[in-house]
């Protein structure tokens, strides 16, 4: 099967945002963006963040609570099916809403998030206590595992939508990963780095698995030697304040007709409004920095968020996903216009 392309000029979430309320949440995101997001709500508690929506979906690898967050477990345990709950209702209440919207079935872009193996791995203790990144074994069974859940994830979701579904892998913590910083839970227990050509390798190796059009986030610094070996995702970063090396990177990855999903717009409200037409201007700027045709603002672009919007009111969470889709759609407009 050939993986669609992504769909560029355009604006989405990132992916949290604040409430508790899945048709709250779900209404918004799916009004405000023609890439609309699966919604993840943390703030509905253990099972509904990251790392919990993960229970939901790694395959033979069930998870509980820990002292100090998630642990890998015998048997499926109540955050699994909390977990499995939560997911369930937040795919019931999309379902219901593209039906109603007359969506269903059209082939419209649909994106989800999920953690990545890495940042699992460095967040979810073993059976033993040690954090999972210090197995290489284990390592490699959550990359399996979850290349197999977020493959039926994706297929899922085509059937109850018949959308584009577009997979958003968040690895947060993929820079302590590289660099051997992870903490451990004791100064006993040390973590090797591993290598960006290794993660690189597994990463590649989830993203064929899954036959889906990926994005890779990272809200920390870019890793551009990351992506240099990982060429067949889009990145998703903050680019509000791009260095020298970052320009380089971007040019870099637009150059091989990657995707670059720029964050531009702030997580919380700022001290000053902020315009849809200043956001566009400033990537367009960007462009031009590195030297770039700005007919790559339509084509290799994708505007969203600096971060989720779990730490958001509600009125910036709306506020925010409209400014992105409107910057978006100048983008695809006359580039000569910004």
């Amino acid at each position: 099967m050939t993986t669609p392309a992504l769909p560029t000029g355009l604006g989405t979430g990132v992916g949290s945002m604040p409430g508790t309320d899945p048709r709250a949440a779900s209404s918004i995101v799916n009004g405000e963006l023609d890439l609309a997001h699966l919604v993840e709500l943390p703030g509905r508690g253990v099972g509904a963040d990251l790392i919990g929506r993960m229970a939901a979906l790694l395959v033979d690898l069930p998870m509980d609570t820990a002292t100090w967050g998630y642990r890998l477990a015998q048997r499926d345990s109540l955050l699994t099916r909390r977990a499995a709950d939560y997911l369930k209702e937040d795919l019931d209440v999309v379902e219901e809403l593209w039906e109603n919207a007359g969506f269903v079935g059209t082939g419209r872009a649909f994106k989800v998030q999920v953690a990545g193996p890495f940042t699992t791995s460095a967040m979810v203790e073993l059976p033993n206590g040690h954090r999972v990144l210090r197995d290489p074994g284990a390592v490699r069974d959550i990359v399996a595992s979850a290349a197999e859940g977020i493959a039926h994830h994706v297929g899922e979701i085509r059937r109850r939508l018949g959308a584009e579904v577009v997979v958003q892998i968040d690895e947060p913590m993929i820079g302590q990963v590289i660099d051997g910083t992870v903490r451990p839970l004791t100064r006993f227990d040390p973590i090797r780095a591993i290598p960006a050509i290794e993660v690189a390798r597994a990463l590649g190796e989830l993203v064929e698995h899954v036959g889906a059009p990926v994005i890779l986030h990272d809200c920390n610094k870019p890793r551009w030697d990351l992506l240099e070996h990982l060429k067949t995702v889009a990145y998703s970063i903050d680019v509000t304040a791009p260095t020298a090396a970052d320009l380089d990177g971007i040019g870099m990855l637009i150059d091989r007709g990657g995707v670059l999903v720029a964050g531009c717009i702030p997580s919380t409200e700022p001290a000053r409004p902020v315009r849809a037409e200043t956001v566009a201007t400033d990537l367009a700027a960007i462009t031009d920095r590195i030297g770039l045709n700005r007919k790559v603002l339509a084509d290799n672009i994708i505007v969203t968020p600096t971060c989720g919007l779990v730490g958001a009111s509600q009125r910036w969470a709306k506020t925010a996903l409209s400014i992105s889709a409107e910057a978006g759609q100048l983008l695809s407009g006359d580039p000569t216009a910004l």
